[in-house]
Parts: structure tokens; sequence; C-alpha cells
């Protein structure tokens, strides 16, 4: 999600200070972001996801996992890319980030 609005913004020529992100995974979504051997583990092929991951976060997106949903599925931090931040609960950052002005958009 991030990375197609990162390249409009650019197309429209917003100054990339301008664009503030913050992506949070919580239940499935947290598939996407295993490290490449949790991955390959899992699905039988590598992460597509690393390099817009690696990309996005240069351009400034902040990254977090709910830890409460690693705990009731089981998931080991470990097994996640370093790239996330781990955090207690999505519902708590969701709730951060729109006090300070961030609109949510979830899919």
């Amino acid at each position: 999600m991030s990375g197609s609005e990162l390249n409009a913004l650019a197309a429209a020529n917003v100054r990339s200070a301008n664009a503030k992100f913050a992506v949070v995974f919580h239940c499935p979504a947290v598939d996407g972001i295993l490290d490449e051997p949790h991955y390959k583990a899992r699905f039988g092929t590598s992460n597509p996801n690393l390099k817009a991951i690696a990309e996005m976060k240069k351009s400034g997106v902040e990254f977090f996992v709910c830890g409460q949903y690693l705990a009731a599925a089981e998931i080991v931090p470990q097994s996640l890319t370093p790239d996330e931040r781990l955090v207690a609960d999505a519902l708590l950052v969701l709730i951060h980030y729109q006090n300070q002005g961030y609109a949510v958009v979830s899919f």
C-alpha cells in the first residue's frame, strides 16, 4: 500500500518530508514480513515483499508488528524481518498515530 502512495505523491511533486506513513502488521498480513528462511519454509519461494519493505523504510515509512497477534499465533519475533518494530498491540499504535493526525487506511 505505502509504496504506491509514495510513488503517486512523488509524481505529484509532493516533498517526501510531507509524506509520512506508518504501517501496522496484524493477523495474516504478518506472513508478508517473515524473513527469507521462514517465508521460504512456509511458502516454498522467496519473500517478494522484502525489497519493497527495504525501499519504503529508506523513504521513511515506519513499520510495526502486533505482539498480541504474534503471541496468539505462536510466531516468534525472530522469524520476521528486522524492519518492523515489535509493539504490544496494533490498536494502541493506531490510536497513537491517529492522535498525531494520521489517517487510518486499512485494506
